[in-house]
């Protein structure tokens, strides 16, 4: 069983009353407003929000508009073409930027509302999987055939790599094969298994006992990053910025061991605002700001007068400067206090020289690895990693929302799960990595990362039950209750209100008597 290639011809966006109605009614005529030059039969797939497939289509006839009875509309307006959509397929959200050509280019919106019209010049397809070589094939045929059971393809390339790094005989290779498939079995979820509800008590339970503390990070006193539960709550709330937002930054390979080099780095990425070399005086009497530069700082620092006075054009409020000794005086030119309390904030808050948003980056020496790395207070993953020397495959950040602006869903969803992990582990505590990798799963497979709470999560529960169990119960109940939303009590929270058996396990089965005809 090889993973082949999947072509896709067209992606639309479209709404979600549309979709299911064209689900409900499969096989359905359906008028877009586009053109479509493609010979059916094809599959077509459609976007809810423009950033990821969310359902797949069969299309099986197009042909121009015209006037017709019995079909759905995707609008009323510019009708340019019709489908007979066999049938529709929901899908695990799939986002654009995974639908590339043969030749590499990314998906583009070519229109309105069509993301990816087949074009002359090559085939537009989406590869998911890599093709399996002969050997793997082999194996993934013999554990099928010997144990009755398809192995995950990521299983049967770790077999394989083993195979040819230790140079397995035969019957090491089905010991191998029978211990692996002994462990996978052990680890396989049984159908209607409750896994969200377990995950939630093996997380929740070893998090009550996590203490409410800081680390000093590096053994610099002034330099601490957040653990415990407030960090776990701040990974599942996917905050915006950290408590105390970090970078560690590692060094390309013929770069690591060179300390001057990494101090050289350090001091390039950090920050030095004016309040760090001078000291900045509010003049109410003439309205104007001093700054009176501190002479060791600067040179500490780098910094020169001259820096100083260049950076303050990037001020917004309307001022004049002047220098008056050693001192710069900036007058306002429309005198105010609220304009005069802005100016001071905006002196004091003025990049010199560095990175924005990181204030402090010290050089440290790897006592496992021998070579140096510089930890930071404060994160920009975007500029640190646009820096010569340093190696973008090794940095890392703890805010979680850069790494997903940055390097994609897929990058975030990994640091939850490796950020959570973390936290619990440096409280002595061991969860199960399965259970963090649901919970990075259900906070990233909408193609970003939302919080599990009611801004998230939570709040998008198909039951009504659920969504008032866990914040706000007379907002939820009110909105369900002018809208005319049904519960249909498929979940364990819903069913658990009303005093029913959760349909999970034993309770997911309904026995029907049929008796014997007399």
């Amino acid at each position: 069983m090889t993973a082949a290639k999947e072509s896709l011809v067209l992606i639309w966006k479209d709404k979600l009353n549309n979709v299911e109605s064209i689900m409900l009614n499969a096989p359905i005529y359906y008028a877009l407003d586009f053109s479509i030059k493609i010979e059916p039969p094809f599959y077509a797939y459609i976007t809810l929000k423009g950033k990821e497939a969310n359902y797949r289509v069969k299309i099986s006839e197009v042909r121009d508009y015209e006037p017709m009875e019995g079909i759905l509309r995707r609008s009323t307006k510019n009708l340019k073409s019709i489908v007979k959509i066999e049938e529709v397929q929901e899908i695990a959200s799939i986002p654009l930027s995974e639908f590339s050509k043969e030749n590499g280019e990314a998906i583009k919106r070519v229109s309105k509302y069509s993301y990816g019209l087949l074009a002359a010049s090559g085939e537009v397809t989406v590869e998911k999987y890599r093709e399996l070589t002969e050997q793997e094939l082999e194996l993934y045929e013999m554990v099928k055939k010997e144990h009755n059971i398809e192995l995950p393809f990521s299983v049967i390339e770790q077999i394989a790599n083993s195979l040819e790094k230790y140079n397995m005989k035969k019957t090491e290779l089905k010991r191998l094969i029978a211990r692996v498939v002994e462990i996978y079995e052990k680890h396989r979820v049984d159908p209607y298994e409750a896994v969200g509800i377990i995950g939630a008590q093996s997380i929740g339970e070893p998090g009550t006992q996590m203490t409410l503390r800081t680390f000093h990070y590096a053994g610099v006193a002034e330099m601490n990053v957040t653990l415990g539960l407030p960090r776990l709550i701040e990974i599942v709330d996917a905050r915006r910025e950290p408590s105390t937002p970090m970078m560690t930054i590692y060094l390309e390979e013929s770069k690591r061991y060179n300390e001057d080099f990494a101090g050289e780095i350090a001091r390039k990425i950090e920050s030095t605002l004016v309040k760090d070399v001078a000291n900045i005086i509010t003049n109410i009497t003439d309205m104007s700001v001093i700054i009176r530069p501190n002479a060791e700082e600067m040179e500490n620092r780098g910094v020169k007068k001259d820096d100083i006075i260049e950076n303050l054009s990037k001020i917004k409020v309307k001022n004049t400067v002047e220098l008056v000794g050693d001192e710069i005086k900036v007058r306002l030119t429309e005198p105010s206090y609220k304009n005069l309390n802005r100016l001071s904030n905006e002196i004091s808050a003025l990049n010199l020289k560095g990175i924005k948003g990181i204030s402090r980056a010290i050089v440290r020496k790897a006592s496992d690895t021998g070579e140096w790395v510089i930890y930071t207070q404060g994160s920009n993953l975007r500029d640190v990693l646009s820096l010569d020397g340093v190696d973008g495959k090794r940095t890392k950040t703890n805010n979680i929302l850069e790494i997903a602006d940055v390097l994609g869903v897929e990058a975030a969803r990994n640091s939850i799960i490796n950020e959570a992990l973390d936290t619990l582990q440096q409280q002595g505590l061991s969860v199960d990595i399965r259970h963090l990798m649901l919970v990075s799963d259900m906070m990233t497979h909408n193609g970003y990362v939302e919080a599990i709470g009611r801004h998230g999560v939570a709040g998008q529960k198909e039951s009504v039950l659920a969504r008032a169990a866990f914040e706000i119960t007379s907002k939820h109940l009110l909105a369900a209750g002018v809208t005319g939303e049904v519960d249909e009590l498929n979940g364990v929270a819903e069913n658990i209100i009303v005093g029913q058996p959760v349909t999970l396990g034993t309770g997911a089965v309904v026995l029907i008597y049929k008796p014997k005809k007399r």
